[in-house]
């Protein structure tokens, strides 16, 4: 068994509610990355993508110093530490979720995204979780 806490990404990049759209994308072009986590101390209170910003702000000309909590996901689905990969993929592709915050003891010590689960596991769960999220949306 693979647990999420073998082939999580443990760099988290996190910013208070207060950020703004703009230096939270500058946080993503400067890091590489497609996610930042809001946080208030250590509890999670959001998650704000590039597509987020994207789809639900520039889209409709929204000014970039408006907090970037105003557009992340808020009461974010997470996974303890300890999970199976392949219990998370079937939960991410359940929820349609490309990535998942992942939680020991309540507080957020990694993310798995769907890259993690092609690269670092040798199970089809990349394969299981894509297939859901490619489903239309059946709200």
């Amino acid at each position: 068994m693979t647990s999420l806490r073998e082939i999580m990404t443990r760099e988290l990049t996190s910013v208070d509610s207060q950020a703004t759209l703009k230096e939270v994308a500058t946080l993503m072009r400067d890091q590489d990355i497609g996610n930042v986590l809001i946080m208030e101390g250590d509890t999670l209170r959001g998650i704000i993508t590039d597509r987020d910003i994207v789809v639900r702000a520039v889209a409709y000309g929204h000014d970039f110093g408006t907090p970037a909590s105003d557009y992340a996901t808020g009461s974010v689905f997470t996974m303890e530490a300890s999970t199976d990969v392949r219990e998370a993929a079937q939960a991410m592709a359940e929820r349609q979720l490309r990535r998942l915050p992942v939680t020991e003891g309540g507080k957020v010590v990694g993310i798995v995204s769907l890259g993690d689960l092609a690269v670092r596991t040798d199970t089809n769960a990349d394969q299981q979780a894509l297939e859901g999220i490619s489903q239309p949306d059946r709200s």
